[in-house]
C-alpha cells in the first residue's frame, strides 16, 4: 500500500490527514488518551512538547547567510503579510464579539481565526511554486518565511492591536526553541542538517494532537464559513502582497500572490495561544477547524491562480516588447 503516496496527493494531506484522523478520535471516543495513559496519552495531548521540538527543528533549518536579493524579497513579502494581518485584527476586534460570533452564518468566527489563517505564509508552497514561476532568487526567499512559524507573531499582532495581554516571559518562552535552534543550526551546519530532517517527521504527529482538540462537528460546523476565509485569505493578503512584490521587492507581483496562502503551521496557533491565554480557549477549537480548511482552500487556489498571473504578466511583457520592437 502506498498510504503516503495517497496522502501527499491532497493539499497540506501529510497535516490535515492526522488532524482529521486525531478529531475522529476525540468524536468518537473523547476519554482515549486518560483511559490508555502512559505514551498513548502523550500522543493525544502532546501538543505543545511536539511543537516545541518542531519548532526548534525549524529554527535549525534557517540559514543566517542569505543573498542581499533574497533577504529584500523575503522581508518584503513576511512584513507587508504581518502588516495585513495586524490591520484585519485591529478592525475585526472592533466588530466581532470577543468571543467570535456565536450564531448565524459566521458562527465560530473569531479574530484568532482571522489572523491566525492571514499571518503565516505557505513556505513551502511559496517555494514550489516560485521555483516554477518565478526565479532561483524568488523561490529562495522563503527563508524569512520560516520566522512566521508558530505563535511569536500572532503574539505580537494581538498585544499590538490592544486584543490581548502578553508578560514577557511569555514571549520569550514562545520563541526560545526556536531561537536556540537557529543559533545551533547556524553554528554547526552538520547539526543543522540533522535537525532539518525531524520537520518533516514531526507534522503528522502534532497534527493529530491537535486534532484531539477538535469535535468533528465543530469542522461541520465551519465548513462553508472555512472556505470564505481561505478566500478572504487570498484577496486580502495577496492584493497588497502583489503591490509590495512590485513596489519593493523589485519582482512583477508573481510572488506576491504565491505568498497568499495559510501556512499549516498556522492550524496550531489557536491552540498554543489559548494555552497562553485562557480567554481564548472557547473560540479555539473553531478556529482551528477554520484554519485547518483555510490551509486546503489556499492551497489549492494559490498554485492556480499564480500560474495564471504568471502567464498574463508574461503575455503583457512579450507584448510590450514587440509593440518597443514596432517603434
Amino acid at each position: 500500500m502506498h498510504i503516503k503516496r495517497a496522502i501527499d496527493k491532497i493539499p497540506g494531506g501529510m497535516m490535515l490527514v492526522p488532524l482529521f484522523l486525531g478529531a475522529l478520535c476525540h468524536t468518537l471516543a473523547p476519554g482515549a488518551g486518560k483511559y490508555f495513559g502512559s505514551f498513548t496519552n502523550g500522543l493525544i495531548g502532546g501538543t505543545v512538547p511536539i511543537l516545541a521540538v518542531w519548532f526548534f527543528c525549524m529554527g535549525a533549518s534557517i540559514k543566517l547567510s542569505a543573498t542581499g536579493t533574497v533577504l529584500r524579497k523575503s522581508g518584503t513579502l513576511v512584513v507587508t503579510k504581518i502588516a495585513v494581518a495586524w490591520i484585519v485584527a485591529a478592525v475585526a476586534s472592533r466588530l466581532i464579539p470577543e468571543n467570535g460570533f456565536e450564531v448565524g452564518m459566521l458562527a465560530g468566527l473569531s479574530t484568532l481565526a482571522l489572523v491566525a489563517a492571514m499571518d503565516m505564509t505557505n513556505g513551502g508552497l511559496y517555494a514550489s511554486v516560485m521555483q516554477q514561476y518565478g526565479t532561483k532568487e524568488e523561490a529562495g526567499a522563503f527563508v524569512l518565511m520560516s520566522l512566521e512559524s508558530g505563535p511569536l507573531m500572532t503574539m505580537v499582532i494581538l498585544g499590538t492591536a490592544g486584543i490581548a495581554s502578553f508578560e514577557p516571559h511569555v514571549f520569550v518562552g514562545a520563541v526560545l526553541p526556536f531561537v536556540i535552534g537557529f543559533t545551533l543550526g547556524n553554528i554547526d551546519p552538520e547539526l543543522r542538517e540533522f535537525f532539518s530532517k525531524a520537520i518533516q517527521t514531526l507534522i503528522p504527529f502534532f497534527a493529530f494532537a491537535l486534532g484531539n482538540t477538535i469535535d468533528l462537528t465543530v469542522i461541520a460546523q465551519t465548513g462553508l464559513l472555512g472556505i470564505m476565509l481561505g478566500l478572504a485569505v487570498i484577496v486580502v493578503t495577496g492584493i497588497p502582497l502583489i503591490f509590495a512584490d512590485r513596489w519593493i521587492g523589485g519582482g512583477d507581483g508573481t510572488a506576491g500572490i504565491a505568498a497568499s496562502s495559510s501556512a499549516g503551521a498556522a492550524v496550531a496557533t489557536p491552540v498554543l495561544i489559548a494555552e497562553m491565554l485562557p480567554q481564548f480557549k472557547a473560540v479555539a477549537p473553531a478556529a482551528t477547524a477554520l484554519v485547518a480548511t483555510s490551509v486546503i482552500v489556499t492551497s489549492i487556489l494559490v498554485p492556480i491562480l499564480t500560474a495564471l498571473y504568471s502567464r498574463r504578466i508574461k503575455r503583457l511583457q512579450v507584448a510590450s516588447a514587440q509593440h518597443a520592437a514596432i517603434k
